[in-house]
């Protein structure tokens, strides 16, 4: 095994240049003296260098699924380059202005540089690196192309969680809305009502139906708030609890979503894009078709999906096609069992997976767009409805002043 290599830093330096004018930068070294040494052989005369420090808030900052899918395409490009792997990783970690990030790709220059393989090094950080991505970096390893699999990884990482974050996009919108139709409410309820109460109670009159609904509503949302917040503060957290404990109530949560209106139709089509998308993947780095299913299961992201490939796999081992194994699950549309279909009998299976999966991508993104646009006047209407009506309620014995007159 390879003697460990001593760990680098980045420093921040300062210095003059032949002509005298003040420069500065940053270098990777393992000490400050090395790092004045490597700036005079340039010419620079160094009056400090200081190593690069960590701001209090990025130093808790995450490691995000599209940081590695930076980190991979960027290391693809490097391998294309002809660019020493260990010199890959100095390069690739300055770039990343996440402190937690440039540690991850030291760590992992490190594990290399005692002699391990790349993908073992990967395996040693599983909660940033899935056994997918693990298994096809081996791949490219054993068979001398890592440059090709790095590259359809990073494609593969790419494009997921480009279509992550468009079910997310979807999601969201909703939420938001019901969430600020709750505050505005809320506000209404608790600051501007009390206002007008102590109005009416000067009127001398019978306020309207409507205008003692909201003065109740109003009420007893002051006097009660404070169960309000933590009832949904423990919905919220009871949800979280239970969807990470109970196996069953996450698959009752995946087959409910797919039965919503529009979002569940979005998750379908995700869906299948994922399990195309990942299939093309495995498929084309050269794993064996059963085992490629294996991957494909957990990537799906739903219950009813891993369910089906886990069938599929079962009646694949048997001889079984493909197309066919996917057509008695009764999950996957017929696009998709159609183009397999032809993939098998043409033997380019990953490439007609791989125009599945851009096409329920596109199909996804026409329809997160369609569902924006759609939420827009839903947005309006919900909170004209509740202001307008809050508003209607208070005015309401104003209007009838002049019959108490």
């Amino acid at each position: 095994m390879a003697e460990k290599a001593l760990k680098t830093s980045v420093f921040t330096w300062e210095g003059t240049d032949k002509k005298g004018a003040r420069i500065k930068g940053e270098l990777r070294g393992q000490n400050p003296a090395l790092i004045k040494a490597q700036l005079r052989k340039q010419g620079i005369n160094p009056t400090k260098v200081r190593k690069r420090s960590v701001s209090l808030f990025g130093a808790g900052k995450k490691i995000k699924p599209m940081d590695i899918a930076l980190f991979t395409r960027q290391m693809a490009t490097m391998m294309k380059a002809g660019v020493p792997l260990l010199q890959s990783f100095d390069i690739i970690g300055e770039g990343f202005d996440n402190p937690n990030m440039r540690k991850l790709v030291d760590e992992l220059k490190q594990e290399v540089a005692a002699g391990n393989s790349f993908a073992s090094s990967l395996r040693k950080k599983p909660e940033y690196f899935d056994d997918l991505y693990c298994n096809l970096v081996d791949a490219g390893e054993q068979s001398g192309s890592l440059e090709a699999l790095l590259d359809r990884v990073a494609t593969y990482k790419e494009k997921t969680e480009a279509l992550k974050a468009k079910i997310k996009k979807a999601m969201n919108y909703p939420i938001a809305v019901i969430v600020v139709a709750v505050i505005v409410t809320a506000i209404l309820l608790i600051k501007v009502v009390p206002q007008f109460k102590a109005v009416f109670e000067g009127f001398g009159a019978e306020l309207p139906a409507f205008t003692l609904m909201v003065v109740g509503a109003s009420e007893f949302l002051q006097e009660w708030w404070f169960l309000f917040l933590a009832a949904i503060i423990g919905a919220v957290f009871v949800f979280k609890e239970a969807h990470k404990r109970s196996e069953k109530f996450r698959n009752w949560v995946d087959r409910t979503l797919l039965k919503l209106p529009i979002v569940g139709d979005i998750l379908y089509k995700s869906a299948i894009a994922r399990f195309a998308r990942t299939l093309s993947t495995t498929f084309a780095a050269g794993v064996p078709l059963v085992d490629a299913l294996d991957s494909v299961a957990g990537a799906t992201g739903n219950v009813v999906f891993r369910t089906a490939t886990n069938k599929v796999k079962s009646d694949v081992s048997t001889g079984m096609q493909l197309n066919f194994s996917m057509r008695t699950t009764g999950v996957f549309p017929s696009m998709a069992i159609q183009m397999t279909a032809i993939g098998e009998e043409s033997g380019a299976l990953d490439e007609m997976l791989s125009k599945v999966a851009t096409f329920y991508e596109d199909e996804v993104d026409n329809m997160v767009d369609g569902l924006t646009a759609l939420m827009e006047p839903i947005i309006m209407s919900v909170l004209g409805v509740l202001v307008g009506g809050l508003v209607i309620a208070m005015y309401l014995p104003i209007f009838q002043l002049g019959n108490v007159i």
